[in-house]
């Protein structure tokens, strides 16, 4: 009964590409991303078909929620710190990062609580979970994955609520606790300082932007080939994770980079849409949310590399090398999926 899968294909032609740039970086680590393709696509398509009706979906949604809150806590009594964050749980030798699995229960809780009449009853228990997840999250120094929280909170309450009034006193008070941030996180002070000035710290809180933006500027228009890259004589820190779009940059050139961002953009834009058509508010939301979550992602990372934007430590969706986050990735287009199936036309 479905007419249309771009939305899938899409992810599955950019985790491809993905998997090819990371190889081409990190020829070792091609073992451990396949095998995270591989769960991933096994995971989107239980998911599609567990929730094919989106009723199963819903009764599942105050399970995800708490879920969501446990695993914070756990994470912040038993997580191990890696990259100046604490957000990973390592067990058995295997690390992963809960936050990336909370995203499912932040969007699930978001759409259970906003889909029903809005009160201000629903407004404040969504605001308080929202504001839970945060403070967890900078108590852990994630404030990049903070940051893509919040954003998502913005778009799912302003959905539903339409209160400008509110959501500015909300952002008001949020610019408020990131002035307090400035203050008592003094390395977040120096991203800033360097921000839009980071080839006068080319050799300290610069270095990483200064050198993705010489990748950048080595691939010309059309790029150096796969596996043909030079930035490992630059010594470019995390280039497969948070840097990985300068070695898509460096090599498939501009064009190859600009075709990657507008299949980035057509998979948003497809993602919207199917939202607008969803059957119901809660399943509207959900894709909404995920949207929302890709989209951001998407461009914190690409501001960062180029320089539009201070150092995040935020993903590339679908490129940026990691099991866990690839793997939810893939979870998530299954929700997409499993609502969208269920559209009069998709």
């Amino acid at each position: 009964r479905r007419h249309g899968y771009e939305a899938e294909t899409i992810a599955f032609l950019l985790s491809t590409i993905g998997l090819a740039i990371v190889a081409s970086k990190v020829p070792d680590s091609i073992y451990k991303q396949l095998a995270a393709s591989v769960m991933g696509i096994f995971l989107f398509l239980f998911i599609g078909w567990a929730l094919r009706d989106l009723e199963r979906a819903k009764k599942i949604r105050y399970i995800a929620a708490a879920a969501g809150v446990a695993l914070l806590l756990f994470n912040l009594v038993f997580g191990t710190e890696k990259f100046g964050a604490k957000n990973w749980i390592s067990l058995g030798g295997i690390s992963f990062q809960p936050s990336e699995l909370v995203k499912i229960c932040f969007i699930f809780a978001g759409a259970s609580t906003m889909e029903r009449i809005v009160t201000k009853r629903n407004l404040i228990l969504f605001i308080g979970y929202s504001g839970f997840v945060c403070l967890c999250l900078v108590l852990m120094n994630d404030f990049g994955t903070a940051l893509i929280f919040f954003v998502a909170f913005l778009v799912i309450a302003f959905l539903r609520s339409g209160s400008f009034a509110t959501l500015s006193l909300i952002c008001a008070g949020t610019g408020f606790a990131g002035v307090l941030a400035l203050r008592f996180k003094p390395y977040i002070a120096k991203r800033f300082a360097a921000w839009g000035h980071v080839w006068e710290y080319a050799a300290t809180t610069g270095y990483q932007q200064t050198r993705a933006m010489m990748v950048i500027a080595s691939g010309g228009l059309f790029g150096l080939g796969l596996g043909n890259g030079r930035q490992k004589f630059l010594y470019l820190p995390e280039a497969q994770n948070d840097f990985i779009f300068a070695v898509v940059c460096e090599e498939l050139g501009l064009i190859g980079a600009c075709l990657i961002l507008l299949l980035f953009a057509l998979l948003i834009i497809r993602g919207y849409w199917l939202a607008l058509h969803a059957r119901d508010k809660f399943g509207s939301l959900i894709i909404v949310g995920i949207t929302t979550l890709f989209a951001f992602q998407v461009f914190a990372n690409v501001a960062v590399v180029t320089n539009l934007f201070p150092v995040t430590g935020i993903s590339l969706p679908f490129f940026s090398s990691g099991g866990s986050a690839l793997i939810i990735q893939m979870a998530e287009m299954g929700l997409i999926l499993s609502i969208s199936r269920q559209n009069p036309v998709t």
